[in-house]
């Protein structure tokens, strides 16, 4: 990989000491080209690189697209879209992006410090996606109520409209600082603190007061690796979520015709009917199913009973045949048509002494399907739905050999 070098030092980062700046000019140090894509390293930057859990910043240098925004050995790569010959740039940061971004994380340390003040847990990790956030917290189990009490305590501070502020501190007097948990980085350590509340080494952006950061709001959690994983949003992602879910309860009661505190007990309702509804159908599917089998078996002449459908499910069908099957000695092959995939349920009475799962592997290829199963009933599912009738006929030729 060959590079061109002007001068050997590290890249000034102006989010530091400025994370609302969107605009800069800088002096191009080394660029090369990397994986294909022009890579340039800037004496100073506004674009933050991904790290922390937070992504890397969106924009432009020069009107050209940055990719992707990394940091090695002090330095900020900048992944760009294209060349960009002039070693003298212009910088503009995505601020929709940035802002979005700087609204996620400091309620991520809002939100940290509401879980380790409540119940002394520690926040094991956090990622800023693109819809919403997570944070993974050394909690065993949570409740309902326990997780309401997180989110009042959070958005109390939010309300509060605290300053924050950020700073720079030796690594000697960073016992002096009440840090929610010990800096991994040595030397020079920069401090985030939301005033009389949060203190957390951290390098990236945030917003100046904690009433920029809108409502907080946990949407819901899961066990993961013996604790507990929570996704969360903030601020202008919180108004579009609720923008969206509103609009649905809003849509979901007028067709109900109930009012939106009625929607949960009528839905309960309808729950139970619809199990009620299935357990009656089955016992009615059941008594079709004999019927069918009755008639199949005065219709055959002989013991192989041989059908495609089109319009039954794969568990009628098999109830078909199992019906059938208690009726005598018979061999069933039957084949069913839907618009997605075919299906075929070969079986036959146990005392013929047949394997049916001989016949997998002469039928399944045809239709392009996997199954298996027991010797007296195998189910085969695949996506040629032409070569049912085929797969039939071959599955019809190999019982005639083997009876013979």
């Amino acid at each position: 990989m060959r590079r061109s070098r002007v001068k050997k030092e590290d890249t000034i980062r102006l989010y530091f000491d400025d994370s609302y700046r969107r605009e800069f000019e800088a002096r191009v140090l080394e660029r090369w080209r990397g994986k294909g894509k022009p890579v340039l390293v800037l004496d100073q930057t506004c674009f933050y690189p991904e790290s922390g859990g937070q992504p890397s910043d969106e924009g432009w240098i020069n009107g050209v697209k940055v990719d992707d925004v990394k940091e090695t050995e002090g330095k900020i790569l900048h992944v760009l879209g294209n060349d960009v010959s002039s070693d003298k740039v212009s910088g503009k940061i995505n601020w929709k992006t940035r802002f979005d971004n700087m609204q996620q994380h400091s309620g991520q340390h809002i939100l940290s410090q509401s879980f380790h003040e409540l119940f002394s847990a520690e926040t094991l990790s956090f990622h800023l996606g693109k819809v919403f956030s997570t944070v993974e917290i050394d909690l065993r189990r949570i409740s309902e109520e326990e997780v309401e009490k997180i989110e009042s305590l959070a958005n109390e501070v939010v309300f509060q409209d605290r300053e924050i502020k950020t700073y720079f501190i030796s690594e000697e007097e960073i016992r002096d600082i009440p840090l929610r948990k010990p800096p991994a980085k040595k030397g020079l350590i920069r401090v985030v603190e939301v005033s009389g509340f949060d203190y957390s080494a951290c390098g990236g952006t945030h917003v100046s007061r904690t009433g920029e950061i809108g409502l907080i709001k946990i949407l819901k959690w899961e066990r993961i690796r013996n604790n507990v994983r929570f996704e969360f949003v903030c601020g202008r992602r919180t108004l579009e979520d609720y923008t969206w879910k509103n609009r649905s309860v809003r849509d979901v009661s007028t067709r109900f015709t109930v009012h939106e505190c009625e929607i949960l007990p009528y839905v309960d309702k309808l729950f139970s009917d619809l199990k009620f509804q299935k357990r009656m159908n089955r016992k009615i599917q059941e008594k079709i199913s004999q019927y069918q089998a009755q008639e199949m078996i005065q219709q055959t002449t002989g013991q192989l009973i041989k059908e495609i459908f089109t319009d039954k499910t794969p568990e009628e069908v098999r109830s078909l045949a199992l019906n059938i099957m208690k009726k005598g000695e018979f061999i069933i092959l039957f084949g069913l048509k839907r618009e997605e995939r075919g299906h075929l349920v070969l079986a036959c009475s146990e005392s013929l002494k047949l394997d049916m799962r001989e016949i997998v592997p002469i039928v399944s290829p045809l239709i392009e399907g996997k199954g298996g199963g027991r010797s007296s009933m195998v189910e085969i599912s695949g996506m040629e739905i032409r070569n049912i009738e085929l797969a039939l006929n071959k599955a019809s030729e190999y019982i005639e050999k083997k009876l013979s």
